[in-house]
């Protein structure tokens, strides 16, 4: 059973942390602008989550997020077409998907000079 945690604050661990499943963090704010200073400033930045059917504010919360995965109405998921990944201390790089793939690829260039 998954759990949620609203009522955080700094004195808590969870608020430093960066928390998996089955446990969710709650937080009540009064408006978008309030909930993208509070999200950018969090060290952690692999997925985050907007419910709204207003376009502007969702628009503005995809922009302005700094998260490897933005989500709209649902909840974080990964699925092997999409890439997967965080940014800040979440890690860097993407799994999964065909940009997923080139980010456990080592290219190498080869050249080969004409004989003068």
């Amino acid at each position: 059973m998954a759990a949620a945690c609203s009522g955080i604050t700094p004195e808590m661990n969870m608020y430093h942390e960066e928390v998996f499943g089955p446990v969710a963090q709650v937080w009540t704010v009064p408006s978008l602008e309030e909930a993208l200073r509070e999200a950018n400033g969090y060290p952690y930045g692999l997925g985050s989550n907007l419910w709204s059917e207003d376009e502007a504010e969702r628009e503005l919360f995809v922009r302005e997020v700094q998260s490897g995965m933005a989500f709209i109405n649902g909840n974080t998921t990964s699925y092997p077409e999409i890439p997967f990944g965080g940014v800040k201390r979440s890690g860097y790089g993407r799994e999964l998907s065909d940009l997923g793939m080139r980010d456990f690829m080592n290219a190498k260039t080869v050249w080969i000079g004409q004989d003068a």
